[in-house]
């Protein structure tokens, strides 16, 4: 076991010098192969001849000791990766990782902000004072209104946009286009933006009828980490008590549209959704809603109090 020992440090020493992997990704490796190499001894099998079965067998033995299946995938990652490097590198002829597929995981939807609470929580820029007012409010009711991945909310640029700014032209996941619209309060949150934008640009010398929608305070085109932290910041200001990201608005939009009678297709093709079943999620958000005012409203509902 001690040869497999050096081959475990001799793969961690190839990520880190050769595949540039970070310190924590390294030491996450670390602890899932050492488990591994555990579980062979205590079962006394030679890992670098396990067989597809053994190596299942190790997941079963994770999943039952209630491990999230999150943290099982990611150590069958971690020992399908390991095996791909010794097949590479003529240190075993087959991975036995190949034919095993990844364990089901609870699908967990971002939070939802009713409406009320989506209400709140575009005014928070405005109360706030704490970055760039007139352009968060723009940017969360762009985001909102049209249910834009993240991606494409900072690949906005002014020739995507109408000349109205009720609609814009996006380029979602796989090249697909698909036009989005923005709300009457969206479009007068980004009319009000506009001029503080070609100040901006003015000071850099570049022509505001070009680039970004969506710029940064030194005038260059707004990045995803910067959107994540925009949302982050105005999150821990409020009090709504939810984990708000950017696709936390994206979900709420379509939530909305679904809790107000909107043909699921139509959600779909205002999403850009390949599959029908990725939408569909929605449609579960509304029961389960429905299911929480049954039970408030109804008397044999819930367990009521009196």
């Amino acid at each position: 076991m001690s040869d497999f020992n050096d081959t475990i440090k001799e793969y961690l020493s190839y990520l880190d010098s050769v595949k540039g992997s970070s310190a924590m990704t390294v030491e996450s490796y670390r602890n899932d192969l050492s488990r591994y190499a555990n579980y062979c001894v205590n079962m006394k099998i030679s890992p670098e001849k396990a067989t597809p079965y053994e190596v299942q067998k190790f997941i079963a033995d994770l999943s039952a000791e209630s491990l999230a299946a999150a943290s099982v995938n990611r150590c069958l990652s971690t020992i399908r990766g390991f095996y791909r490097w010794m097949v590479r590198f003529n240190k075993r002829e087959d991975n036995p990782c190949a034919s095993l597929r990844n364990i089901k995981t609870p699908e967990r939807l971002p939070a939802v902000l009713w409406l009320d609470e989506m209400a709140d929580f575009a005014a928070l820029p405005e109360t706030s004072g704490i970055l760039w007012a007139v352009r968060d409010k723009a940017l969360i009711m762009a985001m909102y209104s049209a249910g834009l991945r993240i991606s494409e909310l900072v690949s906005l640029s002014m020739t995507n946009v109408s000349s109205s700014f009720k609609e814009a032209r996006i380029t979602g996941k796989g090249g697909k286009q698909r036009y989005v619209f923005f709300s009457d309060e969206a479009k007068e949150a980004i009319t009000e933006y506009l001029p503080h934008r070609a100040a901006r640009l003015g000071m850099e010398g570049v022509d505001s009828k070009k680039g970004s929608l969506f710029i940064n305070r030194k005038g260059n085109a707004i990045s995803i980490p910067g959107v994540r932290w925009i949302i982050y910041r105005y999150a821990q200001y409020s009090n709504l008590g939810k984990h708000i990201s950017p696709h936390a608005l994206r979900h709420s939009f379509a939530t909305h549209l679904v809790n107000s009678g909107c043909d699921i297709r139509i959600v779909q093709e205002m999403l850009g959704h390949s599959s029908l079943s990725t939408t569909q999620r929605y449609t579960h958000t509304n029961i389960e809603n429905i299911k929480k005012i049954y039970a408030a409203a109804h008397p044999h509902g819930g367990n009521k109090n009196g």
